[in-house]
């Protein structure tokens, strides 16, 4: 067999490796390194590699191991049997468990409750009943990274079986979910619709893979009809926060620096909110994630279809047409603003570079089909315009800029 036949071989059928390793948590290096010593104390030996003795674990850790493999070996069982597992059954399963580890740890969970007006900025923070979903939420996300990847896994699971979605969103804004339990997700949240934890997936799971980047794409250029219900949570929720932040902007009060923020959010998320329809506001997510990798994403566009990449290239349109229209708002006062916390959807605003670097991607991958497309032509007619007036605009800048850096030598 070939190196070419092996390699392929073993793409096509990969080793699924253990679920229950052996240290599924980070271990605290410093207690284990103090107790390592010599294997010798007088050695002749001048090699400058010394053998130690002493490895062991912190009873601590060993005791959340154990606590994490029983809980595994407990739940995988009785998922096996859904007709007699419910879902209040595993919330107090789940809750049990981070709870257990929660006070190995010495760890007191409370919730935040914030006020939504930006004007109060207190945080009051206050138990909360040791019961239901709302305390495991706060569990997990205090304690979620002592799960291990393959709880992680079977808790997904458990998830979609009893559709838990807050439980849910709780691991994938914790970025808890990566590796081996990421696998599926994607997947499986398309399948039930739900747009809306699909673009916190985009935005908070590092490792998604080809086939995930290009079936969101694809769902959210053409999504079906019954994903229309979720998808109104996220213009929602750039509507409410785009309001918010035109509110702030009118404060006369603030200091300068949170005023120009304000400013800066209010007319990025105008933009982003304005003009675009429901499902090219979750497209925003998949351009301003921090998570894709420009070959696979080029890859993505190369597999769409030509009404796919006509609804894309419009949408890239509309983005182009709005940074002429507010040459103020630029990719530079994204991070700045920032430090708007309460703005969540703030740093999904596509920049200028990442839309003109994805209308390249559509160019590298279909220019022969597409320039003997009457209707492409049209469009890319009209954004002509538009990129000559950014181009004009970038030119003038530039200049500037060299002028002002000539006079500061001077």
């Amino acid at each position: 067999m070939s190196m070419l036949e092996l390699i392929t071989k073993a793409s096509a059928t990969p080793e699924q490796l253990p679920s229950d390793s052996q240290y599924p948590i980070v271990l605290n290096p410093d207690p284990i390194l103090l107790n390592l010593k010599p294997q010798t104390q007088e050695s002749n030996d001048v090699s400058f590699v010394k053998r130690v003795e002493g490895w062991k674990i912190s009873q601590t850790d060993t005791e959340i191991i154990e606590l994490g493999q029983n809980f595994y070996k407990k739940l995988k069982i009785k998922l096996k049997n859904l007709k007699s597992f419910t879902k209040v059954e595993f919330i107090s399963m789940l809750t049990s468990y981070l709870k257990k580890n929660s006070e190995k740890l010495g760890i007191s969970v409370v919730v935040e409750q914030k006020d939504e007006s930006y004007t109060k900025a207190l945080v009051v923070s206050v138990a909360i009943e040791q019961k239901g979903e709302g305390y495991t939420k706060a569990l997990i996300q205090k304690i979620g990274f002592l799960m291990g990847e393959a709880v992680v896994g079977l808790v997904l699971e458990a998830c979609f079986a009893f559709e838990i979605w807050e439980i849910l969103e709780t691991l994938i804004v914790g970025g808890l979910i990566e590796g081996s339990s990421s696998r599926k997700l994607v997947h499986n949240l398309i399948e039930k619709k739900r747009s809306d934890l699909v673009c916190l997936c985009v935005k908070h799971v590092s490792d998604l893979q080809f086939s995930d980047i290009l079936s969101v794409l694809k769902f959210f250029l053409s999504p079906p009809k019954d994903a229309y219900d979720t998808m109104a949570f996220i213009r929602k929720e750039w509507e409410t926060e785009a309001l918010s932040a035109i509110e702030m902007a009118k404060d006369k009060t603030l200091a300068e620096k949170t005023f120009n923020l304000a400013k800066d959010a209010a007319i990025l998320l105008m933009m982003a909110h304005d003009e675009f329809t429901t499902s090219e506001l979750c497209l925003h997510y998949l351009l301003s994630s921090p998570n894709l990798d420009d070959v696979i994403f080029s890859a993505c566009i190369g597999n769409l279809n030509g009404s796919e990449i006509m609804g894309f290239v419009r949408y890239l349109k509309k983005w182009l047409k709005k940074y002429q229209k507010f040459p103020q708002a630029s990719s530079s006062s994204i991070p700045k603003a920032s430090s708007l916390h309460w703005l969540k959807v703030f740093d999904s605003v596509p920049s200028l570079e990442n839309v003109t670097k994805c209308f390249g991607f559509v160019l590298d991958e279909h220019f022969s089909s597409l320039v003997l497309h009457p209707e492409f032509c049209e469009e890319v007619k009209s954004i002509e315009l538009v990129v000559n007036s950014l181009a004009a605009e970038a030119r003038i800048c530039c200049k500037l800029a060299n002028l002002s850096k000539l006079m500061l030598k001077i």
